[in-house]
Formats: structure tokens, sequence, C-alpha cells
């Protein structure tokens, strides 16, 4: 008995050693950095400005793999069946981890089991907009205004987070609003400037300049404090629509099974990296992100929490993809 504990114990204190000797050795070699959609959007943006902060860091080269499709779901899956040794990331942001779950009838992953949370990186919510030509100043007027006659809000595509600030805001007022899903902002934006559709939800980047050029004309942030950018712009909850917080985020996943001290390790250098200066300013840039940094832990309850708030929004609006 007595030598089958002390094996036992030889063990454990061989594998805290191991465990141990690969945080301090980790990484050997290229770190391949999964992004889930096309080059140049805001996701390959992020993974490319923090990639390289952490290429700096690790003293290891950090390869760009994009593998868009579905959602977000090609690239995510990719990742989910990558070995869980630090050498395989991905840029996740809210649509694979928070919202296919309940889009889809079934996904490739299971989002509790097959990944490690490492950091949220960034937050970003968006504004209500609507054509100035639109006879209204308030969310209660754009309400009252779309009882008496049928309005359509565009959204970057179907299960997008802004498609469902629409449907949101239409289930809170039992008020019906037509979705019209495009295949960006850029295409929404340039149909609410025309006049073809009368809103939508835009992020701040994008909103501003149309903003200051007086050619839209807000309404209302999605956010849980107002944007830092469009300070005098009030949130949906400050004007009575409780819990009408509609966000997205990035940040860094590994797959599961990735040891605690290298999911530490990449933590350290990823939370150094979004601290710099020069990684504020550039994010900032992309959708009026604000900067979080979250530690694992706190990283795992976001996205647990936004499951199953997003499931219900899902569920009222009746919303599912194939």
């Amino acid at each position: 008995m007595f030598s089958l504990f002390k094996k036992m114990m030889m063990l454990i204190v061989f594998f805290s050693f191991m465990g141990g000797l690969r945080a301090q050795t980790y990484p050997d070699h290229a770190i391949r950095f999964i992004v889930p959609y096309v080059a140049g959007g805001a996701g390959d943006i992020f993974a490319r400005v923090v990639g390289q902060k952490l290429a700096e860091g690790f003293g290891q080269s950090v390869v760009i793999d994009n593998r868009p499709g579905a959602n977000g779901i090609i690239g995510t899956d990719l990742l989910a069946k990558a070995q869980g040794d630090g050498y395989s990331l991905v840029m996740a942001n809210s649509a694979p981890f928070v919202l296919n779950p309940s889009l889809y009838k079934t996904l490739p992953y299971q989002v509790a089991k097959d990944f490690s949370y490492i950091t949220q990186g960034t937050y970003y919510a968006y504004v209500l907009i609507v054509h100035p030509a639109i006879p209204v100043k308030t969310v209660q007027e754009l309400v009252d205004y779309a009882r008496t006659r049928a309005v359509s809000y565009g959204s970057t595509g179907a299960g997008s987070a802004n498609h469902l600030a629409g449907e949101f805001l239409s289930s809170m007022n039992n008020v019906p609003l037509t979705h019209v899903p495009y295949k960006g902002s850029a295409a929404a934006l340039a149909d609410l400037l025309g006049g073809q559709i009368p809103m939508m939800f835009d992020t701040p980047i994008t909103t501003i300049p149309q903003l200051k050029a007086g050619k839209v004309r807000a309404l209302a942030f999605t956010g849980k404090r107002r944007s830092l950018q469009i300070s005098d712009i009030p949130t949906m909850e400050e004007l009575g629509y409780k819990g009408f917080e509609i966000s997205s985020w990035q940040g860094i996943v590994a797959p599961a099974g990735t040891p605690k001290s290298v999911v530490n390790r990449i933590y350290q250098e990823s939370a150094k990296a979004l601290k710099m200066p020069d990684v504020i300013e550039k994010l900032a840039k992309q959708g009026g992100n604000e900067i979080v940094a979250s530690q694992p832990e706190a990283f795992a309850k976001v996205v647990q929490e936004e499951l199953v708030k997003y499931a219900k929004i899902i569920k009222d609006a009746g919303i599912r993809l194939e």
C-alpha cells in the first residue's frame, strides 16, 4: 500500500514538474492563429495586431491562418479538433461561441467542452441609427412610427448580433420590424444612406463619420454603458429598455486540454499586448473596441452567461439557420 502511495506521489510530482517545464520552454516553435473569417476584416485585424505582439513576446512566429465560412464554424471547429498544446489558437468572437449554439440545430463542436478560454480581448456594441428623413428623434418615437407602417432594418447577415438587436427591439415592444440581411456593414449602411432602408444597428466606428456629416441620426447605444466615442448617445437601458444589451467581443481561445501553465503563459503575453498604446489605438479604429484583457476564468464566465442570454433572444425571435 505504501509503495503504491509513494508511486502515486512521485507521478504527481513528475507531472507537476513537467507542467512547469512546459511553461518555461513554451513556445519552442511557431504558433498557428486561426481566424474563422476572411482577411482584412475586423477579426483578421485583431489577430494580426495581437499576433505580432505575441510573436515579439514569445520570440516565435505567429502564423495567421484564415479559415472563413459558415458563420465562423469552419475555423472554430478546426481549433476544436487541434491538439491542446498551445500551438493552435483561434480568434474567437461572439458568433461561433454564443450565437451559433442557438442558431444552428447541430454544431461540430461543443462550446462547453472543446475549448480552453484565454482572454476576452475587446468589447463593442451597436448604435441604433435612422435615416434623417424618418420623422423620429427617440426610440419610443421609432416604435410608435413602426406601429403605423412597415419598417425594415438592415444587418450584417442572418443571425448576426445587429440582426438580433432588431429582433430584440421588435419583441420587447411587440411591434413588427422586417429584417433585411446584407453581406456586410458597408452594404447595409450604403442602403440606409440611400434611403432604401430606414434603420439599422451599426458599429460606432462606421456610424460616427456619417453622424458628424448629418447623414444619419443616432437614437441609442446597445452597450452596457455609453460609448466612449459618442458619449452623448444614451444606452437602451437608460431609455427604459431593461436588459437591452446587445454586444460583441473578440478574444483568444485554445483547444480543450491545453495545460493551465501554457494557458496562463499565453494570457500573460496577450494581456501585456492588449495594454500597449499602439495596440489600443489600432483596435479602437475597428468598431469602437474597448480593451478588456480579462483573465481566463472571467472570459469563460462571459461565454456561459451570454449563451443563456442569446438563447432566449433567438428562441423568442424564432430564428433558426441550417
